[in-house]
């Protein structure tokens, strides 16, 4: 296998006088190793990299390996096949040592997009310079030369603080095939998302109609349980083939490689209705592929924009606009996840689908703020970001803080991913103090701290594991018996409240309500599989 797969596509590069230390690209796997010329007795250091193109561990058993019940599986690394085969790499020398190591370099990409006359352009030549970054992490395994070990902070110029030394292996993605065995019992049982029961209300295979259904009442959407195809992608959908729709509007920040939310706008464009896309060309690490999208988007005819300048656009929103008997009406989709269907499989979110006229209305100035120029629109049922956000979360906690002052039910529950705002963290703080009790689910950074006398006391935080990743971010404030809950795309950071646009959209169905605030006491349940503090 080595010499038929692996050796006509590695490439050793020496360093000496004549050659240079060679360019490490971010994140790949290396051998740095140690030869000796026989006839000089010289010791050389050269690089070899392990290729991407393979994969990284080769099944010594065949590919059905493990899948048989009492089969053996049985895996080596890339990396120790060809580091038992340097002699056919460096023939005529003797090889002394080799160690494995991986380089992370700053992939940030700056756009300065004032002074950028095409932003398109301009983000394309910086992810061009993204790969040449400046390292700020070198990871070698614990057994590594110190002299190698030297060598290399030296000629890649890191700090001896960037420098990780962890046991081998190193890059642990190549598990990943591993947990691809097709072996049930190292596998969740499979799940099967539903059509939620407000879109399928008749015992019927013909498709629901999504209009009509969202014409019915508010649906709210918790996915994976709830499908995402036969739910946000059958309402794009309908949308793009509905003769009566006149056009639609749509936040594109990640989505899939095949995505049917674009082929959906590009079937609205094409069959003639007004269609735009707005799309954030700079989510970090999907820049390429939403250039892409933008750029095939352009092609069909939908208008594309990318957003206000200075503002990254992170709020998911869909906005429907349908001719019908009694005049126009906004059909419209909030929620706290990507249009990303291959996500919505295994990221917990919510979705609202809603014909709310005031929802509808609130969409309408969010986008022609978005597209145009509309900076003081007010809304009614949202908060956006970064205007309304922080300040409307904290005007919910000081009136929890009040009812709490009045002998009033005084509640705060939030989910988030991060919760590091220390406005937010500190109006929390205080409404612990007047006796509030706060529960906070963040499934990622926090820094808010429970438990602390005389400033925490009534404050609980939890962190959810589970078979699905908690990605729904939820606001839910007793309101003195009359609940208030708020979902949408924000986590408690600054760069969520001041630097992007978000929304939080407030339920209005009592159904709903109450599901989302079951929801919440589940989280909050000590039989809920969690690290709480």
């Amino acid at each position: 296998m080595f010499a038929e797969k692996v050796f006509p596509i590695l490439t050793p590069l020496a360093v000496d006088p004549a050659h240079p230390f060679p360019y490490i690209s971010g994140l790949s796997l290396n051998l740095a190793v140690v030869v000796r010329n026989p006839v000089s007795d010289k010791e050389l250091f050269a690089r070899v990299k392990v290729p991407d193109q393979l994969p990284r561990l080769i099944s010594i058993d065949g590919p059905r390996a493990g899948a048989v019940p009492g089969r053996v599986a049985r895996f080596i690394a890339l990396e120790e096949v060809i580091a038992v085969h340097l002699d056919k790499l460096f023939a005529g020398m003797e090889v002394l040592e080799h160690h494995t190591f991986r380089v992370t370099r700053n992939e940030d990409v700056e756009v300065e997009e004032d002074d950028a006359e095409n932003l398109l352009q301009a983000l394309e030549k910086e992810l061009l310079r993204r790969r040449f970054g400046p390292p700020v992490r070198l990871e070698v395994t614990t057994d590594i030369n110190p002299n190698i070990r030297a060598l290399l902070i030296r000629e890649l110029g890191v700090e001896e603080s960037e420098v990780y030394s962890v046991p081998a292996p190193l890059d642990m993605r190549g598990l990943s095939v591993i947990a691809g065995i097709d072996r049930a019992d190292l596998h969740y049982p499979k799940h099967m998302p539903h059509t939620s029961r407000y879109l399928n209300e008749s015992e019927t295979s013909k498709a629901a109609n999504v209009f009509a259904a969202m014409r019915r009442r508010d649906i709210l959407l918790h996915h994976p349980y709830d499908s995402f195809s036969t739910s946000v992608q059958a309402f794009l959908e309908q949308a793009a083939s509905d003769p009566k729709v006149q056009a639609i509007k749509q936040t594109l920040y990640r989505t899939s490689g095949d995505s049917p939310i674009v082929d959906a706008l590009i079937d609205a464009a094409e069959a003639g209705k007004q269609v735009l896309a707005l799309v954030e060309i700079k989510a970090r690490f999907d820049e390429q592929a939403n250039i892409s999208w933008a750029r095939k988007l352009e092609q069909a005819g939908v208008h594309v924009v990318y957003g206000i300048v200075g503002l990254k656009t992170h709020c998911k929103l869909s906005l429907v606009v349908r001719q019908e008997v009694d005049g126009l009406r906004r059909y419209c989709h909030i929620g706290t996840g990507n249009y990303h269907p291959r996500t919505a499989r295994y990221y917990e979110d919510l979705g609202l689908l809603t014909a709310n006229d005031q929802v509808g209305e609130d969409l309408s100035k969010l986008f022609n703020q978005l597209s145009g120029y509309a900076p003081k629109s007010t809304f009614k049922r949202l908060l956006v970001a970064p205007r309304s956000v922080r300040s409307g979360l904290i005007d919910r906690i000081e009136t929890e803080i009040r009812n709490a002052r009045a002998g009033v039910p005084a509640h705060v529950q939030i989910k988030v991913n991060s919760m590091v705002d220390e406005a937010i963290i500190d109006s929390l703080y205080r409404a612990s103090q007047a006796g509030v009790k706060v529960d906070v689910v963040v499934r990622g950074i926090c820094s808010l701290r429970p438990g602390v006398p005389g400033l925490s006391d009534n404050i609980t935080v939890r962190s959810i594991l589970g078979r699905f990743l908690e990605h729904s971010r939820v606001f839910a404030f007793a309101n003195g018996g009359d609940p208030v809950v708020y979902i949408g795309s924000a986590d408690m950071m600054h760069r969520n409240l001041d630097r992007r646009v978000e929304a939080l959209v407030q339920l209005a169905s009592s159904d709903d309500i109450t599901y989302v605030l079951d929801l919440l006491r589940r989280y909050m349940d000590p039989d809920t599989s969690s690290l709480a503090s």
